[in-house]
């Protein structure tokens, strides 16, 4: 069970884990159209966290998001300093980090065009 945490990153604000919703006809739900980045932070032997690879996972995410034609509504380097951000408004020095992007409520069918695209940051801590 994923212990939650006090905050997530939700189209670019900090909201408290519980506020952190979305509605059943999320366009994503149906159809499975979105991306997503697993990504590592480890406590370093100096006490500070480091994020494994940070960079390349974003741009990553980013270049899937290309492949699937999912326009994401932020800059790189928001999305980066989000994935630091969380963990330190969370308390957490080990943590995995999910960044999602999906097409939320508002179109049916197969074709997305017109749902808006959102974006979250989820971290807990989760055993190597």
């Amino acid at each position: 069970m994923v212990e939650k945490a006090k905050f997530i990153w939700f189209d670019g604000e900090f909201i408290p884990w519980e506020q952190a919703q979305i509605h059943v006809l999320t366009h994503t739900l149906h159809y499975g159209l979105g991306v997503f980045e697993g990504i590592r932070a480890y406590q370093c032997v100096d006490g500070r966290t480091a994020i494994f690879r940070l960079k390349e996972h974003i741009q990553r995410l980013f270049d899937s998001g290309h492949v699937m034609m999912i326009e994401i509504p932020f800059q790189q380097d928001d999305i980066e300093a989000a994935c630091g951000e969380i963990l330190r408004l969370n308390g957490q020095k080990e943590a995995y980090i999910r960044p999602l992007v999906f097409l939320g409520e508002g179109v049916m069918g197969l074709n997305p065009k017109g749902s808006p695209i959102q974006v979250a940051i989820i971290s807990w801590v989760w055993g190597a």
